[in-house]
């Protein structure tokens, strides 16, 4: 029978929903680990709090230490009062907005460019137009701030906007007031994506200190800080990369074949240091243990692990050979999803088939809150 690796159909998995987890394990670092060997094609089930058995005082653990912002947003149409829901997903640099607007009917000229722009995406009943104004509520639904919807970029509701305080544009950074109007971005797949006050820290890695992500590096969550240090104790470096998580990490591939697929960017960043000392773990024989996907693909988006800062689309696909992760731990990804064709890209595509397999067999917890899998 002929296999053909290039369409989405051959990453397809029925996954019981049952299967889905809907919160985290309360201590993170009890989580299941699915240990799955490409040498040996062994798989064997042990815990997060074994980690630390599967790495030497030579190896180098990669994290990823983005943060993730509250960029769900409520509102409503400021001159209709029409409800209206959005995700931010971006600062926009001033060199983003270069010779946006000319079609519109509105420019960006009337408010200086020192003012920091904002890529929502937002839904509401009937079709806004540029010019038109979405107040935003606080958590007490208050209104606290409008957005001046500059420039429509996509038919989806993605739009360039302008924060405005009583009326006027603000300095205030997007941090900032997106900690009064926004809430955790759980996915759709968790309780339909309603989060609460429990998200706000269980949606966060224990190491978190970037903020740009409106998705959690899924597989860092089950680090605890005891873990950590035992494993630092080790002798095992510690480095950070980052990538800012953005919307299309999680979305399923909607074309046929993987070759026709556009993949999404997001803003990544290896520092000189960082660098520097992956190299010599590698030189001195250390393998490069890399939590999650979204910190490999910011090692193989570098060119042999050099310095690196600006916008990833590094689509990983059969055949791609990996320079730069030896070990990987990640989550249990969703079917038809470019991290479930990386995964199994990385770990051998029979071999992670049967561990899926077993995982769903074993009735392991699946997705952003779910266990998590040890690739050697």
């Amino acid at each position: 029978m002929t296999v053909d690796m290039n369409s989405i159909d051959y990453y397809d998995y029925t996954l019981p929903e049952h299967l889905i987890a809907s919160r985290p394990m309360p201590n993170r670092n009890d989580g299941r680990l699915l240990v799955v060997d490409r040498a040996t094609q062994a798989i064997y089930h042990r815990h997060v709090r074994d980690l630390p058995e599967f790495l030497t005082p030579k190896d180098c653990l990669v994290l990823n230490n983005t943060k993730v912002v509250p960029a769900r947003l409520k509102g409503m149409r400021t001159l209709t009062g029409g409800a209206w829901e959005g995700l931010f997903l971006e600062p926009v640099s001033d060199a983003e907005l270069d010779g946006e607007g000319k079609n519109t009917g509105f420019h960006f000229d009337k408010y200086p460019r020192r003012f920091q722009r904002w890529h929502i995406l937002g839904t509401t009943r009937g079709k806004l137009q540029p010019g038109e104004q979405v107040t935003l509520l606080d958590a007490y639904a208050r209104p606290y701030v409008r957005l001046l919807m500059e420039k429509k970029i996509s038919a989806d509701g993605s739009w360039i906007c302008l924060p405005l305080l009583d009326g006027e544009p603000t300095e205030e950074i997007c941090w900032d007031i997106l900690q009064e109007v926004g809430s955790v971005p759980i996915p759709p797949y968790i309780r339909k994506g309603v989060s609460d006050e429990t998200d706000v820290e269980n949606y966060q890695t224990v190491y978190a200190s970037e903020p740009g992500a409106v998705a959690a590096p899924t597989a860092g969550l089950h680090f605890t800080q005891e873990l950590l240090n035992r494993i630092s104790a080790m002798g095992v470096r510690r480095e950070f990369v980052t990538l800012h998580v953005g919307l299309g990490t999680f979305r399923p591939i909607s074309c046929e074949k993987l070759d026709e697929h556009h993949m999404h960017s997001e803003w990544g960043c290896l520092t000189p240091e960082v660098s520097e000392r992956l190299r010599e773990c590698r030189a001195q024989g250390g393998r490069i243990v890399t939590v999650g996907t979204t910190s490999v693909r910011v090692l193989e988006g570098s060119r042999n692990l050099e310095p690196f800062s600006g916008n990833i689309d590094l689509f990983i696909r059969p055949p791609y050979k990996f320079h730069a992760v030896d070990v990987l731990m990640t989550n249990f990804h969703l079917p038809k999803s470019t991290l479930l064709v990386l995964v199994r890209t990385f770990g051998g595509d029979e071999l992670l088939k049967r561990a899926y397999q077993e995982a769903i067999e074993h009735e392991y917890r699946f997705y952003s809150y779910g266990d998590a899998m040890l690739i050697l």
